[in-house]
């Protein structure tokens, strides 16, 4: 079983965790609406690679009031 020589410093041991950090999400910008929303995942808009998939909710629900 490995057992250490000597006990690491704080620094060193700073140093070795300088790496291991969390990196926010990956952001893109939808080509059609110009909104920023996080890489392959549908915008709020209802946009996914330039074209309407989803019909947002409010839109639908002004739609039915018109008609």
């Amino acid at each position: 079983m490995a057992v250490a020589k000597s006990k690491k410093s704080r620094s060193r041991r700073n140093m070795r965790r300088a790496h291991s950090k969390l990196a926010g999400p990956s952001l893109s910008v939808d080509a059609a609406t110009g909104e920023t929303h996080r890489r392959h995942h549908v915008s709020p808009d209802g946009y996914y690679k330039g074209r309407q998939v989803i019909i947002p909710k409010v839109v639908a629900e002004e739609e039915e009031n018109e008609e």
